[in-house]
């Protein structure tokens, strides 16, 4: 009965750190969203999470908080204390020098610079106990356990579609689909991603400006797929006020006058390998990955979503439905490329919920499982 009132109070303590860390979720890149508390006699005396890259750990903002009441009690924290020198020093020197009795880990880092603080903590005589809401600690820092496992990005698929699955008309009128909460629902992904990514026609199509407009919201980097340079710079995307970089890709073979005319408007150009006369998608995810971006959201369109999962490229979909159905054998669907030739190929994600936005649905599910990466 202890046994499991002591697990309780663990869980309990745990959820309050997994509600700091989601805090600093979408501003830590290239390090991971962490929360901690410091608990003392059953009482938070210390709460904190991470910010950014280069400030104080969530552990170090609990102790802070905490001072003097940090002595004997127990830490909670999302992910396993670093243990080496970066760019802020080793979060256990700091656990030990306050006098921290109990650490409680959500889920340990398999990063191998910043693992074995865990296991460090037990040779100073720190109990530790680790797995705790290990599941929702490892959804809180996916982003941060794929990219340091594949040296990969996290990759979010979001579709808005009509009830019968179809992202527009015959003509291609495609607003608005989807309500104004599940719209704003969107705003919400791309407040906590690193970058966005559309393909040349969705910027041909609907001149979208791929920013965030949520109060205090983030934009994430814009990246656009043009493997020729076709785009002309008078589209919004090119003429933000942002201070989210908008990032042209193209292939290796694509004109050089162009690139410069990119790069005069303030334009970024990263050129690529070609595959099947496209921008390859493995090669930019890990340009993605290698300039600190850890997550990007997909946005389409159909093609680009396509090669996506042909390639099995998705980790997370976010799939919206709205109160409309659009009918006829020329409206555009959602997902093109090359599909599946069998069901039994077909993805199947996992963790799967649907939740009502107002008059829309969402349907949100996944298809890595980090565990398994």
């Amino acid at each position: 009965m202890k046994q499991e009132t002591d697990l309780e109070r663990d869980k309990h303590f745990m959820r309050v750190a997994l509600k700091e860390g989601y805090k600093g979720l979408g501003r830590t890149s290239p390090n991971p969203p962490v929360g901690a508390v410091i608990v003392k006699n059953d009482k938070i005396v210390g709460k904190g999470y991470h910010h950014r890259a280069g400030t104080p750990h969530a552990e170090i903002n609990a102790l802070k908080e905490a001072g003097e009441d940090a002595r004997g009690a127990t830490l909670y924290v999302t992910l396993e204390p670093c243990n080496h020198y970066g760019r802020t020093p080793p979060c256990t020197k700091a656990i030990l020098e306050a006098g921290i009795r109990r650490v409680v880990i959500g889920c340990r880092d398999p990063h191998p610079l910043a693992q074995g603080g865990a296991e460090f903590l037990k040779s100073q005589g720190v109990y530790v106990t680790s797995g705790v809401l290990e599941e929702e600690c490892i959804d809180l820092c996916r982003f941060f356990l794929k990219a340091t496992k594949t040296d990969l990005p996290w990759v979010i698929a979001k579709i808005a579609m009509s009830l019968d699955g179809a992202i527009a008309t015959r003509t291609g009128d495609s607003k608005w689909i989807t309500g104004e909460e599940a719209r704003r629902y969107g705003h919400r992904l791309r407040n906590i991603v690193d970058a966005i990514l559309v393909g040349r026609r969705t910027v041909q199509l609907d001149d979208p400006s791929l920013n965030c407009r949520l109060r205090g919201g983030r934009d994430p980097a814009r990246i656009i797929l043009d493997t020729h340079l076709c785009l002309d710079l008078k589209y919004k995307i090119f003429n933000l006020c942002s201070k989210a970089p908008t990032i042209v890709v193209c292939g290796k073979r694509a004109s050089l006058d162009r690139e410069k005319a990119f790069k005069d408007k303030g334009i970024t150009v990263w050129r690529l390998p070609e595959e099947n006369q496209r921008v390859c998608l493995l090669s930019l995810l890990k340009r993605l990955k290698n300039e600190g971006y850890l997550s990007l959201l997909v946005e389409g369109g159909a093609e680009v979503h396509g090669t996506f999962f042909d390639k099995g490229l998705v980790d997370e979909i976010y799939f919206f439905y709205g109160p409309v159905i659009i009918g006829g054998r020329e409206a555009k669907r959602p997902i093109l490329g090359q599909g599946i030739d069998q069901l039994r190929k077909a993805l199947r994600p996992y963790k799967i919920s649907m939740r009502r936005l107002k008059d829309s649905f969402l349907l949100h599910g996944q298809i890595s499982n980090i565990q398994t990466l």
